[in-house]
């Protein structure tokens, strides 16, 4: 390439974002990645753009829960004896990291990034041609004991104090909502600022379909070939290297292949989750994501069926798959909706890359003149990638930011 100012490493939602939003600031960008846009963590995800979400998703605290993990007996978390040793680490840090009094903090600090997330994905949908795939009719967690309910509560009256909105439904008004439930619940919230998109992978297509129309070049290549040559950061592609002065790692699960090679470590975690679609028996149908909230899967109205998504599955992040938390979780989501039959023949597996305390990692890499961190996202990839685009966009380019990026540093973690 004649000029480039900036490559960025992965393709995914993220990454996409980050291009696009480089590229709208008069940058000549690269956008590096082995597989095609929004083919990889991107894809599977309940398509939830979540403006409004008060805590971020928790280690379990219940002594009873976590017996049900323990022993495999949990239906929303999974994990393979063989690599508990690898991960206990991690899972301990994010135990630590899920108390309430953490949980609030992060939610704080999250909050300027999540109550952006729709306007910016919508800006993004407009420009880019996108704007059939939107839902703006929020969400639904259910509930299927007053129990469960009222342990909400605090969580609420904490969410109203930084401007999230959430409506008390019992069984009737959620039904008016979603005739096709079936009522095995006893309440719900309805969150009205959550939209949704009914096919993720089509929309990264056309965030990189717009990036490459305003003159970004997508190569497919090795990211862990980055490295420095004549001053400048190196990446070899198919088609030869690129060379620029800024590169930005937006790898999710990926990215410490790429930085652990130049001494930067930081404590990302996987948190892999499994997919499958289904036709709805009959007339049945959903108009917005519901989530069954005691049993941790969500399912999700897509252009390719209802996307029934799983919970957590704590195992390498190359491990080989293993979907058994269906066998758990079938009862319960056919037991709340008409499911069909699976419309393809085997459930996806994808790889959320998260961090102890749910926050992602956006900004400058320490130690590394022009190197860019934009990964850590967790279950809110989708819904903050249009967001962390504009930010890291702001950064690079010297325009002061939207918000104060302190709270994402990697040097948090010392």
């Amino acid at each position: 390439m004649a000029r480039t100012d900036a490559i960025v490493l992965g393709a995914g939602i993220v990454g996409t974002s980050v291009a696009l939003h480089l590229v709208k600031r008069g940058l000549s960008v690269a956008l590096v990645d082995k597989r095609g846009p929004g083919e990889e963590t991107s894809y599977g995800n309940t398509g939830v753009i979540v403006g409004a979400s008060v805590f971020p998703t928790a280690f379990p605290r219940s002594l009873k829960k976590l017996i049900q993990v323990a022993f495999k007996r949990a239906p929303e978390a999974n994990y393979h004896w063989r690599d508990l040793l690898k991960v206990a680490p991690w899972l301990i840090s994010y135990y630590g990291w899920s108390s309430e009094e953490k949980l609030k903090d992060s939610a704080v600090k999250l909050r300027p990034l999540m109550s952006r997330s729709v306007a910016e994905h919508k800006a993004l949908l407009e420009e880019s041609g996108a704007m059939k795939y939107l839902r703006e009719t929020g969400w639904i967690t259910l509930y299927r004991s007053d129990a469960a309910f009222e342990a909400m509560k605090p969580q609420l009256e904490f969410g109203a104090q930084i401007g999230v909105a959430a409506q008390a439904l019992d069984t009737a008004g959620t039904l008016a909502l979603e005739p096709s439930l079936n009522p095995v619940f006893r309440h719900a919230l309805m969150w009205p600022d959550v939209a949704s998109l009914s096919n993720p992978l089509m929309v990264t297509r056309a965030y990189a379909a717009r990036f490459s129309a305003l003159g970004g070049v997508f190569i497919n290549g090795d990211a862990r070939s980055l490295h420095r040559a004549d001053g400048k950061w190196r990446v070899d592609t198919n088609e030869g290297h690129v060379d620029a002065d800024n590169v930005v790692v937006a790898l999710g699960p990926w990215s410490p292949d790429v930085l652990e090679p130049l001494g930067i470590k930081v404590p990302l975690g996987i948190k892999r989750g499994y997919h499958r679609h289904f036709d709805p028996k009959g007339n049945a149908s959903l108009t917005r994501p519901v989530i069954d909230t005691e049993y941790g899967y969500a399912l999700t109205p897509m252009e390719q069926g209802i996307r029934l998504t799983t919970g957590a599955e704590f195992a390498s992040r190359d491990a080989p798959a293993t979907p058994v938390q269906f066998d758990r979780l079938m009862p319960h989501a056919k037991e709340l909706f008409p499911l069909g039959e699976p419309n393809e023949a085997e459930p996806w597996l994808g790889r959320r890359p998260n961090m102890p305390d749910s926050l992602p990692v956006l900004g400058r890499a320490p130690g590394q003149n022009g190197l860019w961190l934009a990964f850590g996202h967790g279950h809110w990839g989708l819904t903050l990638g249009p967001v962390t685009g504009r930010l890291i966009a702001d950064m690079m380019t010297g325009a002061t930011p939207f918000t104060d990026p302190a709270p994402y540093r990697a040097e948090r973690f010392g």
